[in-house]
């Protein structure tokens, strides 16, 4: 049989392309904020994330989905979820690239190297990085219970992903998630009806028995979650001789409300918690990750913190995981522009390449632009991390670091660049979408990758906190913070630079000096977000990306891509971000 056509002037595909090496954004981050790095780690593993074999495996996981078991054949609970192979080899390189809890036991730059890495793994498959988002946040609230720290502390930041369900002591490796939201509450957790009754006190502290629901529980197949539940006080007092004042207090009645308990999936006899999971959740995108809805019925928890402030425990957790949002969607963004630019090279239109017609060229250029500011606001607040958590570097370049600006600046870029790189991502996904055509909408059994890229993107704005939730937690960091010194210490090294630059900056100090109304904490958000991204792209970015973006976005503002005021280099904007590998 004559074959009726033949397939031209399609592009090939995105693979076999090292990620880091191809990506000279990150890699002039990176050496800013640690110069340091690891650069045989962050070679190998560009290399391994742009691989067409890992590729294969993201696709699987997505379009094999996971698979609840709820009994087994014999008619007993199990409540295990089933995965593709794939998933597990997944994760497997995630945590051999030490993207979960390793950086709590590494030095300084540890919180960074791991940052920039997270955003390259991303690139690859986003949605399998949930339970290794919560495993690298738990760290801080866990210390909270040192017992319980010392047992799976180990193994949560050992560089080895053990799938088993077995006691944690047999297994290489542990994960962790956690569970806050219900049912009737959503994000206003105080609303939880969750019971947790006072059981007991053993090796692990206070001991409670939980009573409720989940209505989102994230990677049921961790190994343990930290959640919250309303703590009971009880009328009765223990009769055991090894009751502390604590547990006596707990017992007798003092001690109720919101608190923070770690559940683990086994007891610390050997027996399986009962974890009832009653379904998964069929979302939009993020299908390779099992998101459940889950029941206690007696379950046991061990208290993490103090009674009755279990909010503030465990938003110690949700404030790095608010890091990763921030994170994923600028990984994200990388991958769509690479497809985008890719894609446009390649295909020829109305007689030249895509890429050299020039509306397509603005385009391209302003999602540069767009995707290069998330990457360096991203890393910006993940060094706040790193260097709140273990001070500088070591290198000239950061020894004059202050830890106290460092810890004003990541309580102030957490709920920031949550809320903007976030909300942007959405946007960035559609217009790369629309570069690609309607080749970019197809899914073809899991090989339109930019369709997958559309569907995840909404979920980091809403995980963790949605968008008014990130205005507001601003308007919290802006009280008992010398927010507006530590703004004019962070914007001064580009002072005097670019006059759009230095309204901005005086227009956002005004705004943090004289307060603002709630209904304004969004914009407040935002241009916070710009003026900041524009000061970390002169501190790391050629002079031309700072320029055109202070064009782009101070001096004017657009409410769409491509909308470039005239005269910027569209070139030399492309030509950065082209995903070629340099030396």
């Amino acid at each position: 049989m004559t074959p009726t056509h033949t397939v031209t002037n399609q592009s090939t595909p995105f693979t076999d392309v090292n990620l880091f090496t191809s990506n000279q954004p990150l890699q002039d981050a990176l050496k800013h904020h640690h110069p340091g790095f690891d650069q045989a780690r962050f070679q190998a593993l560009g290399e391994l994330c742009g691989s067409a074999e890992m590729q294969a495996h993201a696709r699987l996981a997505n379009t094999q989905s996971p698979r609840l078991l709820t009994h087994d054949r014999f008619g007993r609970r199990i409540d295990q979820v089933e995965f593709h192979p794939s998933y597990h080899a997944l994760l497997e390189a995630a945590c051999a690239a030490r993207l979960h809890g390793s950086p709590w036991a590494e030095g300084p730059g540890g919180h960074i190297e791991r940052a920039a890495a997270f955003m390259l793994f991303t690139e690859l498959e986003p949605s399998v990085l949930c339970p290794v988002s919560m495993t690298y946040a738990v760290a801080p609230s866990l210390r909270a219970n040192p017992a319980v720290h010392a047992a799976f502390g180990p193994g949560l930041v050992a560089p080895r992903y053990d799938p088993r369900f077995t006691p944690h002591a047999a297994k290489h490796g542990l994960t962790m998630g956690m569970g806050m939201t219900e049912k009737q509450g959503g994000s206003d957790v105080r609303a939880n009806t969750t019971r947790a009754e006072f059981d007991g006190e053993d090796a692990w502290g206070q001991r409670y028995r939980l009573t409720g629901h989940k209505w989102f529980f994230s990677a049921p197949m961790c190994d343990a979650f930290l959640v919250l539940a309303q703590a009971q006080p009880s009328s009765g007092v223990l009769g055991s001789a090894g009751t502390s004042a604590a547990g006596s207090r707990a017992a007798s009645g003092a001690g109720g409300g919101l608190s923070c308990f770690f559940l683990p999936r086994w007891r610390p006899d050997g027996s399986v918690n009962p974890l009832h999971i009653q379904r998964l959740k069929n979302k939009l995108g993020n299908q390779a990750n099992a998101s459940s809805e889950v029941e206690f019925e007696g379950t046991h928890a061990w208290l993490v913190g103090e009674v009755g402030r279990g909010v503030p425990q465990i938003l110690a957790m949700g404030a790095l995981t608010r890091l990763d949002c921030a994170l994923g969607t600028a990984g994200l963004m990388r991958q769509a522009l690479s497809l985008a630019l890719h894609h446009t090279a390649q295909r020829h239109a109305f007689g030249k390449p895509l890429i050299d017609q020039p509306l397509m060229k603005a385009v391209l250029a302003d999602l540069a632009m767009e995707s290069e500011a998330a990457t360096a606001l991203a890393l910006r607040l993940a060094a706040a991390v790193d260097h709140s958590e273990n001070g500088h570097s070591g290198s000239a370049a950061t020894s004059a670091i202050d830890p106290a600006h460092e810890a004003v600046m990541r309580r102030l870029l957490t709920p920031v660049a949550k809320f903007w790189i976030c909300k942007r991502g959405s946007l960035f996904a559609q217009e790369a979408m629309e570069c690609l055509g309607g080749n970019g909408y197809v899914e073809e059994q899991g090989e339109g990758v930019m369709a997958r890229i559309y569907r995840e993107m909404p979920l980091n704005s809403i995980w963790e906190g949605a968008g008014n939730i990130m205005a507001l937690d601003l308007m919290r960091a802006l009280r008992g913070h010398d927010v507006a010194a530590a703004l004019v210490h962070e914007c001064t090294p580009a002072l005097g630079a670019d006059s759009g630059f230095d309204r901005a900056r005086d227009c956002v100090l005004l705004a943090v000096e004289q307060g603002v109304e709630e209904v304004q904490a969004r914009q407040l958000a935002r241009d916070l977000a710009v003026l900041l991204q524009a000061a970390q792209l002169f501190r790391h970015a050629p002079l031309f990306v700072f320029e055109a973006f202070c064009a782009s976005r101070l001096a004017s503002t657009s409410d769409a891509f491509g909308l470039l005021p005239a005269g910027l280099p569209l070139d030399a904007l492309i030509a950065r971000a082209m995903p070629v590998e340099r030396p």
